[in-house]
């Protein structure tokens, strides 16, 4: 394919694909993100070609310019968003999705739905507590038809990996209008006018961002993706590098016209390999088309992207650790001011955005900044993708407005809570995790808060890069906290003293209150140790680490102090603070386990079940080992 040196060009590319892509009688799109992969998407997408040829049908699985009008498209896409359902497949144009489709079905999709247009039931997603009610497509699914997808809205429905596709849904019109027509301070204008702000964390004003870096004097600036998505729990910046990878590239063009910049650089954990795998093939792909390298345009810019994979580093998902790596040193922060729009990577003046946040900017351009403010909030306007996972019966990707609240995503779009059993329980619902280990812990009060930037951190929490982890109420709120600082704790670098040796003690005295032995001063002294770690700490990772220990201090205290003053844990999760209890329905009454205990805390008539008294019982464990029914937990 010739680059592309006129704007006539790019919208022949996008007629040429759209004339060819009409030509087909049938699209079957499978989702090809991380998990439907995981779960075996990309055999079935294999087998179904595999059964449609044997069936005498032409099959294509990328967009031929000639193909004849009864041949059928089978093509992957990125992730759809519905990782509980998946592996996904959608049907075009009779705009029907099948869930968790196995190699077994394609018999039945091929024969029944592509050939003789009929309708699998047992395919379809069925709501929760009616399994007769099936839906047939995404609108009629409350997971998505409760949704308002902008950035995610092209992710599972075109080619992650075809250029021509991202084209034809106006890809890269936005940047090759600004580098004709627009200066870069009218870029960074529209920018600020929109009040986009990052999606990465902190939430601050990207336009301000820009122009802070455009204004600063140098031959050359440098634009950085941020795609080091290190919270457990999320995977929002990995889904869209999957599933749109050229729209980050645009939103980095853009910015590089904006603040002057000729490179680049997209940096991405190597535990993503598909996302990086997707992002090298569109830069060279891009490349090829002459949307990248020099004289973009014609208009003699230049921009070059380059694909970096870190090593896994949480802490290099701060900017500076993170350029400290691209440079080839140890990824560890570094003091601000100066900040990196002043002295950046290699010292030059640079921009760092994360992926959600650039793969917004082209929307932007597209639609008018009009558009973007009458989404969202004054203060936070637009959508913002969340990572929907715990016990909830639909975990996944979405995206919603900002000002949606937890309840509406919890139980509406999440399609509620469920308990031990695995049952959908309105009553089961205990907290929500959100932000990951930088964030904090919000209960059945806050349900109706409405989520954005200013509402959370008025709480004590933040949107962080959007991870929601939803618990029950078996959840024990102590161990929840405990394995967030742990995770912190092995991801400090180990620059701040306060950060190093002051998440160490924390997750030693979470230790003593779990293993039984925490008094109500270990409690005070958590808090006072949390306070000094977010005060003396150089960056994010340390000042935000106690977050979700002292969020959970806050909602929880009750089952701390269950914890330290009775030595019990009320959701039976801490094992040394579980006293035995004997199963009813398994005790035979043969009254061996009261015989062995040294402390007589048992109890019963033969041949009827026995009892133990907590009060008494040392758990020394006695009953369990003599137990020949296995009745004793």
């Amino acid at each position: 394919m010739a680059k592309i040196k006129s704007e006539k060009e790019l919208v022949q590319i996008k007629d040429n694909f759209d004339t060819a892509m009409a030509r087909y009688h049938r699209r079957v799109m499978l989702c090809a993100g991380t998990g439907c992969v995981a779960n075996g998407s990309l055999k079935v997408h294999q087998k179904l070609v595999e059964t449609l040829k044997a069936k005498g049908l032409t099959v294509h699985t990328e967009v031929q310019p000639n193909a004849p009008e009864d041949a059928i498209l089978v093509s992957t896409s990125g992730c759809q968003g519905f990782c509980q359902m998946g592996p996904l497949v959608a049907v075009e144009p009779d705009g029907l999705l099948y869930t968790k489709v196995k190699i077994d079905d394609v018999e039945d999709i091929s024969q029944k739905t592509i050939i003789e247009h009929e309708i699998i039931d047992r395919l379809l997603y069925a709501l929760p507590g009616n399994e007769t009610q099936h839906c047939k497509g995404c609108h009629e699914i409350p997971f998505y038809a409760l949704q308002e997808r902008t950035v995610l809205e092209a992710c599972g429905q075109i080619d992650a990996e075809d250029i021509r596709e991202y084209i034809s849904h106006n890809g890269y019109k936005a940047v090759q209008d600004l580098v004709l027509n627009h200066s870069a301070e009218q870029t960074c204008k529209t920018v600020i006018d929109s009040g986009l702000r990052g999606r990465g964390g902190g939430g601050f004003l990207t336009g301000r961002k820009w122009e802070f870096t455009r204004i600063e004097k140098s031959k050359q600036k440098v634009v950085i993706c941020n795609g080091d998505e290190g919270d457990p729990g999320a995977f929002m910046d990995r889904s869209v590098l999957e599933g749109t990878p050229h729209s980050v590239i645009e939103g980095m063009m853009i910015c590089g016209h904006a603040i002057g910049a000729t490179e680049g650089h997209i940096y991405v954990r190597m535990e993503y390999p598909l996302a990086v795998a997707r992002v090298r093939k569109a830069v060279t792909d891009a490349e090829n088309l002459g949307l990248l390298g020099n004289n973009i345009f014609g208009t003699g810019w230049s921009f070059h992207i380059h694909v970096m994979e870190g090593a896994g580093a949480f802490v290099c998902g701060e900017e500076t650790a993170l350029m400290s790596s691209i440079e080839g040193k140890r990824g560890m922060p570094m003091p601000k001011p100066p900040y990196p729009a002043q002295s950046g990577l290699n010292g030059l003046p640079t921009v760092i955005n994360n992926v959600e946040t650039l793969a917004m900017v082209p929307l932007i351009f597209q639609r008018g900044v009009e558009s973007f403010r009458n989404v969202g909030t004054q203060k936070s306007p637009g959508t913002k993708t969340f990572a929907l996972t715990g016990h909830v019966a639909n975990t996944g990707l979405i995206e919603v407005p900002f000002g949606t609240t937890l309840r509406k995503i919890i139980f509406d779009i999440g399609g509620g809570v469920t308990n031990a059993q695995g049952e959908i329980d309105p009553s089961a619902f205990k907290a929500v995790q959100i932000g990951g280990p930088s964030g904090g812990c919000l209960t059945k009060e806050h349900l109706d808060l409405p989520v954005d930037f200013d509402s959370l951190l008025e709480i004590g929490a933040m949107v962080g890069s959007g991870g929601l982890v939803v618990m029950n109420q078996d959840t024990c709120m102590v161990k929840i906290a405990r394995f967030f600082m742990q995770f912190t704790q092995n991801e400090s670098c180990g620059k701040c003293v306060l950060c190093r040796e002051g998440t160490q003690q924390m997750l030693a005295l979470l230790d003593d209150i779990i293993e039984g032995r925490g008094t109500l001063q270990t409690l005070d002294l958590l808090v006072e140790l949390g306070e000094a770690v977010k005060k003396g700490s150089l960056c994010g990772l340390g000042k935000t680490a106690p977050n979700p220990v002292l969020s959970t201090l806050r909602q929880f205290r009750e089952e701390y102090e269950a914890h330290v003053i009775e030595k019990h844990c009320p959701t039976r999760q801490c094992k040394a603070l579980v006293k035995p209890q004997i199963e009813t329905d398994l005790c035979k009454g043969c009254g061996l386990c009261a015989k062995k205990c040294p402390v007589g805390a048992i109890s019963g008539q033969p041949r009827q079940p026995y009892v133990i008294d907590e009060a008494v019982c040392i758990s020394c464990g006695a009953c369990i080992e003599t137990c020949k029914f296995n009745a004793i937990a």
